[in-house]
């Protein structure tokens, strides 16, 4: 069963524990706002990289510096719970940070997962992880693009991404 990471010392806990059973740690990270089948493909291919997903949300603070006032559009605590009820991850920490270079850092994942829209060089925390794999995106689709069509549908108007 999934769990949720309450603080670092949960995680590093956890983490210990599963690498003395011989398991393979996998970690990706993003915002997950409005989950989509995209997000869901892109966990399902990262689990396949090793036995353990560990998988990073930025907070709502977070995401609001990065994306913007208007954003998230689901709470952090709804995030998590979407998240733990996908069959693919193991378990989720949420990170107040712009990046997760400090969860990296504490866990050390034997595989690095990002979307293959990030060049290699830009995948934060790739220094700390056995391996870098990138996942092509085969939905094209976006919470941007959900949250678009909406505004399109109900307020006939385009907006800007």
């Amino acid at each position: 069963m999934a769990r949720v990471f309450r603080n670092f010392e949960e995680l590093e806990s956890f983490v210990k524990q599963e690498r003395g059973k011989g398991r393979k740690i996998v970690f990706t990270n993003g915002c997950f706002d409005i989950v989509h089948a995209g997000h869901v493909d892109y966990l399902e291919k990262a689990k396949a990289f090793g036995d353990v997903l560990i998988v990073g949300i930025n907070s709502d603070s977070s995401i609001k510096r990065i994306k913007g006032e208007k954003r998230p559009v689901v709470p952090q605590d709804y995030r998590v719970r979407v998240l733990l009820g996908l069959r693919a991850v193991d378990g989720v920490v949420v990170f107040d940070d712009d990046t997760p270079l400090e969860v990296i850092k504490l866990i050390k994942p034997d595989v690095l997962v990002k979307g293959a829209d990030w060049p290699v060089e830009k995948i934060v925390g790739r220094e700390y992880a056995g391996k870098v794999e990138r996942v092509k995106f085969i939905y094209d689709i976006s919470t941007s693009k959900i949250v678009n069509k909406i505004v399109e549908i109900y307020c006939g108007k385009k907006v800007e991404d």
